[in-house]
């Protein structure tokens, strides 16, 4: 199967793509999120640790939003406050009890149900498919996440992210970098709690393993991943050797395992058990994927969840070996998280784009921060340098 040709785009619409670049305004990352503030009041999420309502003072949201910033950015709070004027103290204690993890998973869900509402999306994407890569940062100091990577130069970490369509990130967590990322990729695909209807997950090869094929189909969504090697991928057939070589004269050698239908239909009331706690949130997807591919050969419930995966490995690369448009798709959505990725990490520039945080809890917080700036639906014209001047 030869590789997929470069879209053609024609000269106009490169020159067309340039003036409107062009024509965007130059915006302070802080303005750009007072203005998003102003349409989707996400500063409410920001609520006190200890229960109370949010503050409406402009002087809270303009310090909420400079430790945004500065977490965003990776300058540390020492530095924004010498950018913004603010006192380091009050900066410290903001971040102390109004910028938690919850509290930013809220604000990021209100940011994305905002952005799928808007029509100006919809050309982008309609909100149904999505993808999911992990990023590589360099740490330092002590840490349970980080590991020392020789590709990589030293020790870094690896954060897991969820993109939409529509170029919105709806879920991030931070791994191990020798981690298995396959056993992350249902985490916020399932029940992610914004608006979008997302029905279709695209992944790299990493995450095309049988058992995530099969809790796919079981909860009712389609994992679509990219994949290569295809030589040596076992795809399963309904007939003797003999009559699949007839029938598919250049298909027939990877048909090579037979259908198992009675080992399905032996467990399926189990299978179907096990896809109601991932969807309904009895276990998390990372915590089952581990678990059962993990399993032994002789465990007969883990025998028949890789056989439905194979079944629906086997549907997936009919598809995509047959419709160009359709394996297009998912090279499109696959390129969205790689952008997003090199927007993240010019963002995040400052000391080298090290995370200094050295707790699972902080280093998430620092994660979902990143997110901010590359959130905004304009944020790719619109960023400019941190300037948290007066609100409004």
């Amino acid at each position: 199967m030869p590789p997929l040709s470069a879209e053609d785009v024609p000269a106009e619409a490169k020159a067309l793509k340039d003036e409107l670049a062009a024509m965007l305004p130059f915006a302070p990352i802080a303005s750009l999120l007072i203005e998003l503030d102003a349409r989707t009041h996400f500063l409410n999420c920001f609520t006190h640790a200890g229960g109370r309502k949010p503050s409406t003072s402009t002087e809270t949201k303009r310090t909420i939003l400079a430790v945004l910033i500065a977490m965003s950015t990776n300058l540390g709070l020492a530095r924004m406050s010498e950018a913004c004027g603010a006192c380091y103290d009050v900066l410290a204690w903001t971040m102390e009890w109004y910028v938690r993890e919850e509290t930013l998973r809220e604000a990021n869900t209100v940011i994305v149900d905002h952005h799928y509402g808007l029509e100006l999306a919809k050309v982008f994407g309609v909100g149904t498919m999505s993808s999911s890569d992990g990023q590589r940062f360099p740490v330092r100091g002590k840490t349970l996440t980080g590991r020392n990577m020789v590709i990589h130069g030293g020790q870094v970490l690896s954060i897991y992210t969820h993109v939409s369509d529509q170029w919105s990130t709806y879920g991030t967590k931070i791994i191990v970098p020798t981690a298995r990322e396959a056993h992350f990729v249902l985490d916020d695909f399932p029940g992610n709690a914004t608006d979008l209807p997302i029905a279709e997950h695209a992944t790299g090869s990493h995450g095309a393993t049988l058992i995530n094929f099969a809790l796919s189909d079981l909860v009712g969504k389609a994992l679509t991943p990219r994949l290569r090697d295809l030589t040596r991928v076992t795809l399963v057939r309904d007939g003797t050797p003999t009559e699949i070589a007839k029938r598919y004269p250049h298909a027939g050698p990877l048909l090579g395992a037979r259908w198992n239908e009675d080992l399905i239909a032996g467990c399926w009331p189990d299978l179907l058990r096990m896809a109601g706690s991932l969807k309904y949130g009895q276990a998390t997807a990372s915590l089952i994927v581990g678990k059962w591919s993990a399993a032994s050969r002789q465990n007969t419930l883990a025998a028949a969840l890789k056989e439905w995966g194979m079944l629906r490995r086997t549907v997936h690369l009919a598809k995509y070996l047959s419709d160009p448009a359709f394996s297009r798709k998912i090279s499109r959505q696959l390129n969205k998280g790689e952008s997003l990725h090199a927007l993240r990490r010019d963002l995040h520039y400052a000391q080298q784009g090290t995370i200094t945080r050295p707790h699972l809890e902080q280093q998430t917080e620092q994660a979902s921060r990143r997110n901010w700036p590359s959130s905004t639906p304009a944020a790719g014209g619109l960023c400019g340098p941190p300037n948290c001047g007066s609100w409004g």
